[in-house]
């Protein structure tokens, strides 16, 4: 049985995203005096007293909201609220009740959800102020609750009342056998669209405007090939362009995005090409050892000959010549293109990232790549390889033992990670390889 969820929605600037962070104890969401800043949901496990749950921070609600971006954002909320199980309504004590209070107010009855009214911004000792009563017109049969999201004062009560109302549960699920997917790339190369298309609903926002999507969004999902829990991540740009605090925290927010995966999946745009950013955002996923698909998307727009495939291989691997050993898929999100290839590789890029192979399988190997090509040399010195043997996964991890760390050079290195790839495969996840000097004798 998957966790239940709680959903935290308000009108815009209440102090929604501070609440949920105080209550995961992490900066999950982007937190700024800018109204309407939390664009898409926002995910999180939560626990209280011995129950988990998932937390969902939600954009603004606007009730008279027509433009694009807003009216986006008031379906994101809405759906936070079909899914969820309790729902968290936090109003601001300094701007009292409003009409879009009451507006939305007596949307959230209407669901037939539970619903908790949290007052924030009552920052007060003791009794709450006189303007605190005035939300008791609201008419929720949960509250109101006095709540500081920024002093943590009063959170308590409310995940008091939010695990008892929580559907019980025999058991939860385990998450050890998901696979975090983050998928990253340049602004607008189609992140969005491909889980959109993914989960067959419009989970994340979708736009034509670059970076529409600011916050790392965590999407629970199962098919015939396991279950994934999605992460869409802010486009991540060049930092000459990152002008203002919220753009920041996004580039920040989706480096963790990448830390917490276990699998990246790279966008590129099909019609843009390979760009220098391209390269940044790989080399993020590459220097933190995550195993990584490269995912050409919107391969249904461009013009092909019996020759492109090749040339877009080329181009990308040229591009990125440090992760020649990511696989590449040609894809297109709008239309579904290739998507079950692209979860195979990703369970599989995953399983290569998880591999042990034996101290006798390595050094089997170690025998045949130095019989095969000799080991360097410098000034009447040789490189002598006593043996190798495998210190760690997620990436996999060895440790080489010689005589001169100084004579093991790069190329020498690069040729034994190839043997290795070669004998045991290792598709799309990087291999880190430690040399350590160990004295003449060898080992004993």
């Amino acid at each position: 049985m998957s966790k239940p969820v709680v959903a935290v929605v308000g009108r815009p600037n209440v102090g929604k995203s501070t609440f949920f962070n105080k209550i995961t104890g992490q900066r999950i969401s982007i937190v700024a005096d800018t109204p309407g800043v939390t664009r898409d949901r926002i995910c999180c496990d939560a626990e209280w007293n011995g129950r988990s749950f998932m937390l969902v921070d939600t954009g603004g609600i606007e009730t008279g909201a027509t433009d694009g971006i807003s009216a986006h954002v008031r379906r994101q909320a809405r759906l936070a609220i079909d899914t969820a199980d309790v729902i968290i309504y936090m109003a601001d004590i300094r701007a009292g009740v409003t009409a879009d209070d009451r507006e939305l107010a007596s949307q959230l009855k209407r669901s037939s959800k539970p619903v908790i009214l949290a007052v924030n911004k009552s920052d007060t000792v003791g009794e709450p102020p006189l303007e605190f009563y005035e939300f008791y017109e609201l008419g929720f049969e949960y509250g109101p609750f006095p709540v500081s999201s920024i002093h943590g004062t009063g959170t308590g009560d409310v995940l008091d009342q939010v695990v008892e109302l929580l559907p019980s549960s025999d058991a939860e699920e385990d998450g050890r056998d998901v696979i975090n997917v983050a998928v990253i790339g340049r602004p607008n190369a189609g992140k969005s669209s491909l889980i959109n298309r993914i989960l067959g609903e419009d989970r994340l926002i979708v736009s034509e405007i670059a970076g529409t999507t600011r916050d790392a969004v965590d999407t629970p999902f199962e098919n015939r090939f396991g279950k994934f829990n999605l992460i869409d991540t802010a486009g991540i740009r060049r930092n000459a362009k990152i002008n203002d605090d919220i753009e920041k925290y996004s580039v920040l927010r989706a480096k963790l995005a990448v830390e917490r995966s276990d699998v990246c999946v790279l966008m590129i745009d099909a019609a843009d090409g390979t760009a220098f950013q391209d390269a940044r955002i790989a080399g993020i996923a590459h220097e933190s050892g995550k195993p990584t698909v490269i995912a050409v998307n919107k391969w249904d727009l461009i013009d092909k000959d019996n020759s492109t495939v090749k040339e877009y291989t080329k181009k990308i691997y040229d591009a990125f010549s440090y992760m020649t050993y990511a696989p590449l898929i040609f894809l297109s999100a709008k239309t579904g293109q290739r998507l079950d290839r692209l979860f195979e590789l990703i369970v599989s890029c995953r399983l290569s990232s998880l591999k042990r192979i034996t101290t006798g399988m390595l050094n089997d190997l170690l025998n045949d790549a130095t019989t095969r090509v000799q080991p360097p040399t410098d000034k009447g010195r040789r490189l002598k390889i006593y043996y190798m043997t495998q210190t760690g996964v997620e990436p996999p991890n060895f440790v080489v033992f010689c005589n001169r760390a100084d004579l093991f050079h790069f190329s020498y290195q690069r040729y034994i990670e190839n043997c290795l790839r070669d004998a045991f495969g290792f598709e799309g996840t990087p291999i880190r390889l430690v040399v350590r000097e160990k004295g003449e004798q060898g080992p004993q």
